[in-house]
Formats: C-alpha cells, structure tokens, sequence
C-alpha cells in the first residue's frame, strides 16, 4: 500500500497573521488542532486522546508558511504544510494545506481536515 500527497485549499476571512498565530502558538493551537501542545525550539510534540505525535518545524515564514516534519512518518519526504497568502481579487485568505496519507485514506483523511478547518474559522473568526 502506497503513501498518497493530499492538497486542500481553505478561505478565509482571517488574515495571514491571525492565521498563522494560530499554527504556531500553543494557547490557540489547542483550540483547533489538538489537546495539548508542548513546543521546545523548532519541536512540537502534539496529544490527541492520550496519544503522541512529535513533529519539527522545519520552515518558519511568519504569516506565509508553517511546514512540519512528523518524527514517526513512513517518508522523510513527507510533511504538513500550511502556506498562506491574500487573495488580490477577493481579499480573502487562501489557505493551501499538503499532507500524505495512505492509499485508501485519502477520502477519510480529507474529511478530517475539513472538519478540523471548520474549527479554525470558528476560532479564529472565519
């Protein structure tokens, strides 16, 4: 079974900063994304449930682009990204997110993301 690259593309009404702020700062990442985050320079160890998952931070760009690398993937070509940039023509925010999943979680993996975003505009102002 093969490792398959998901690309998503959110709007919102949020800027970059607020949405970056809320990639990148444990206070608002535990809102949306997980139960608890514990950062250490560029490591983020993340808990869901009781459960781990320790990813590095491997590009910064303040406002554009939040890129982790999971310590556990199956790839060390695989990562999670999230880069954003202002719409020119509808001044909305897009948000472009890349991960990887397995072949037959691609649907599943989607619909994860979906929800989890819907979370993200709820808590960050759409």
């Amino acid at each position: 079974m093969g490792r398959k690259k998901i690309e998503i593309e959110f709007i919102f009404r949020a800027s970059p900063a607020i949405l970056y702020s809320f990639l990148t700062d444990p206070a608002t990442l535990v809102r949306w994304f997980c139960d608890e985050v514990d950062i250490q320079d560029d490591v983020f160890t993340f808990s869901w449930d009781g459960s781990e998952e320790i990813a590095t931070m491997v590009d910064d760009i303040e406002e554009e682009r939040v890129k982790f690398k999971w310590e556990d993937a199956d790839d060390p070509e695989e990562y999670l990204e999230f880069y954003m940039y202002k719409s020119n023509i509808t001044n909305e925010t897009v948000m472009e997110l890349t991960d990887y999943c397995d072949d037959d979680e691609v649907q599943e993996q989607k619909d994860l993301w979906e929800s989890q975003m819907k979370k993200l505009k709820v808590e960050c102002g759409g």
